[in-house]
């Protein structure tokens, strides 16, 4: 049996030692292959890293070639010279320490304005920095100048000239004089640095700049990277300082490869951060640009001032407005350079109720003062400014100038007042023949009185006797009284029809009525209308302009007489009633009723009755009752009309009584 199989015994070891074979291999190959996959991930880790410094690189520098940009657009415009031109190139030398130096040459080539003040080799322009100022003259567009050492063992420098023009004339240059150590120093990551060797070279490999943080590179993971400079040539070389992986098991595949994944993900998360944040930036440049030219369109004035009551902010408005500099107002503190010294005690007064938080949002007027002296009312709004997190932070006021608005008011009102002037002279003119027949009563009554005067002196003087001295002083009284009542009823005209400023005075009811009274005589008399008032007694005076009321007392009774013009005689009575209407829980008012025995008031004329113009007379002017309305409400009352019960119409009008305590 042995002989059977004793031939058939290799095969049994063969499929072992074939599967300890594949095993051994497997072994040798799994190390090959994570050395070679770890040398495959270490080189393209460098160049991904590479290509991140480079981006940095550039970023940096265009972050300078903007701001220089930005800086010769100001130069050109004019905005940006002498200290604030030194100051500002100052600020950005200082701020990027791989910048050495910021020059601004005129169009000479001359140092018009550096950073450093003391003269130095460099301001004499080299022959890189001269062709790369003349390259960016003619071309109209910055660029960089090729790198080269000022002298031996000193750094290597490169300038990026920004040529500045005035339409088609050549002004000057901006030249920035960057130290290339200075760029690898200050935005190559430290990091990045410890592992790599990192070197700037120009087209023919000679170094520029290296910085060895780490130690030299060992040659074995390298890459190269052209900056993308226009006018220079560059290189970024990087030389990673790790060794070629070992041929034994790396435990650590693993771990690197996460740590990888996570440098990656980290460089992904900081190209989305950066992508978002520019594009916010980008939205509040928007933002800002949109707000600045909303400000700037208004013609609203704008001013915020802080908790102390500083100002802080003015937009272009309110600088038109008062005639004034921005910089005359920002940063100012009360006494502000607009406020009028008449009014200065209500400023004080309102600016302490802002300080201390009890100001409403509600309008107020006052009065400012323009640079040049002019005096405008102002109509200011105030309110409180908060913050994001809800805190006041200061107080934000509008400000509008109602010049106009006031002056239009003024217009109005000596429109209205001439209106009124011309309503009671046509109301002379309707009473005038009236008036001439009242008049020749007392006169032709004072000349018999006299003529009989003079007749009893010629008699005794023919008799020779003694003069009856009462009867001549009978008959002159007689002419007196006579003259006394043409007088009155003059003097009522005159006052009645005579132009003057409106004044508010404290007066009562019962005076008024019979100031005017006389006048309603005159014309009731020719109609045979017999007027009653009823003057409730112990009425409180009221806060009136006379001539007003009397004239709306003078309308509503002529109306009401000519209403009755078709009433029998004998049912023609006019009552001009007073009373006090204590319905109005805040202040009671003086109610005055006129009412009429007449026609009435059709229900179509009814709603067009207070109209301007509107008129049921063929002669009427249709003013007089919108007339008496606005007189009526300028006085902060109100005038309406009803049926009378008896027949007729009832026109009231209520104003407010002034106070007991009240003194005018």
């Amino acid at each position: 049996m042995f002989g059977r199989f004793g031939p058939k015994q290799p095969w049994h070891w063969l499929l072992p030692i074939l599967f300890v074979l594949l095993f051994v291999s497997t072994l040798l190959y799994l190390p090959w292959q994570a050395q070679q996959m770890e040398a495959n991930e270490r080189q393209e880790q460098l160049i991904a890293d590479t290509l991140w410094v480079e981006q940095s690189i550039r970023f940096q520098l265009g972050r300078h070639e903007d701001s220089l940009r930005l800086i010769g657009s100001e130069i050109a415009s004019g905005h940006l010279t002498g200290e604030r031109l030194r100051e500002r190139l100052a600020t950005l030398v200082r701020n990027n320490k791989e910048l050495q130096r910021i020059d601004w040459r005129d169009a000479g080539g001359a140092v018009a304005a550096s950073t450093q003040g003391a003269a130095s080799p460099r301001d004499l322009v080299s022959g890189h920095s001269g062709a790369a100022i003349e390259l960016a003259r003619a071309s109209r567009t910055p660029r960089y100048s090729q790198p080269a050492a000022a002298a031996a063992d000193t750094p290597v420098l490169m300038d990026y000239v920004v040529p500045i023009h005035l339409a088609d004339r050549y002004l000057g240059s901006l030249v920035a004089t960057y130290r290339l150590s200075g760029i690898l120093d200050e935005t190559v990551p430290w990091w990045f640095a410890q592992d790599n060797e990192i070197t700037l070279a120009d087209s023919d490999d000679r170094v520029l700049a290296r910085r060895l943080s780490g130690g030299a590179g060992r040659s074995v993971y390298t890459h190269r990277r052209a900056l993308d400079l226009p006018g220079a040539t560059v290189i970024l070389l990087t030389n990673s300082v790790k060794s070629a992986p070992k041929l034994l098991p790396n435990l650590l595949v693993g771990s690197v490869i996460v740590l990888s994944a996570g440098l990656l993900w980290s460089l992904v998360a900081l190209w989305r951060d950066i992508t978002r944040r520019l594009a916010a930036e980008g939205a509040l440049r928007q933002q800002v640009a949109f707000r600045a030219a909303m400000e700037n369109s208004l013609v609203t004035g704008l001013r915020a001032r802080d908790l102390e009551g500083r100002v802080t902010y003015v937009n272009p408005a309110f600088c038109r407005m008062l005639g004034l500099a921005t910089e005359d107002l920002v940063g100012k503190l009360p006494p502000m350079p607009y406020w009028a010294p008449e009014a200065m005690e209500d400023y004080q007064q309102r600016f302490a109720q802002v300080l201390a938080g009890t100001v409403t949002p509600q309008g107020f007027e006052t009065i400012f003062q323009r640079a040049n002296g002019e005096r405008f009312p102002v109509l200011i709004f105030e309110s409180p400014l908060v913050d994001d997190s809800g805190r006041q932070t200061g107080w934000m006021g509008s400000i509008l100038d109602i010049s106009d608005q006031k002056r239009i008011e003024d217009l109005n009102r000596q429109q209205q007042e001439k209106l009124q002037a011309s309503a009671r002279l046509a109301s002379m003119g309707e009473i005038a023949s009236t008036l001439a027949h009242e008049l020749n009563q007392p006169l032709a009554a004072i000349s018999s009185y006299t003529t009989g005067a003079l007749n009893l002196l010629d008699n005794d003087a023919r008799a020779a006797g003694g003069m009856d001295v009462a009867m001549l002083k009978q008959a002159l009284e007689k002419a007196g009284a006579q003259a006394q009542r043409a007088g009155q009823i003059i003097r009522s005209v005159h006052a009645f029809a005579k132009k003057r400023e409106p004044t508010r005075e404290a007066v009562t009811i019962a005076v008024l009525v019979d100031s005017v009274l006389p006048l309603i005589e005159l014309q009731a008399r020719p109609l045979f209308v017999t007027i009653q008032t009823s003057i409730a007694p112990g009425l409180p005076p009221i806060l009136a302009d006379r001539i007003l009321i009397e004239q709306v007392l003078l309308n509503l009774t002529r109306n009401a007489i000519e209403s009755m013009q078709q009433t029998p005689p004998k049912e023609r009575l006019l009552k001009i009633v007073a009373a006090l209407d204590k319905s109005v829980q805040t202040q009671p008012n003086v109610v005055v009723s006129i009412i009429d025995c007449g026609h009435g008031i059709a229900p179509e004329v009814a709603a067009r009755l207070f109209s301007p113009f509107f008129s049921t007379k063929a002669q009427g002017m249709g003013m007089g009752l919108n007339i008496c309305r606005t007189a009526i409400e300028f006085h902060g009352g109100m005038l309406t009309h009803a049926y009378n019960p008896q027949g007729g119409t009832i026109f009231q009008f209520s104003l407010p009584a002034l106070p007991a305590s009240a003194t005018y």
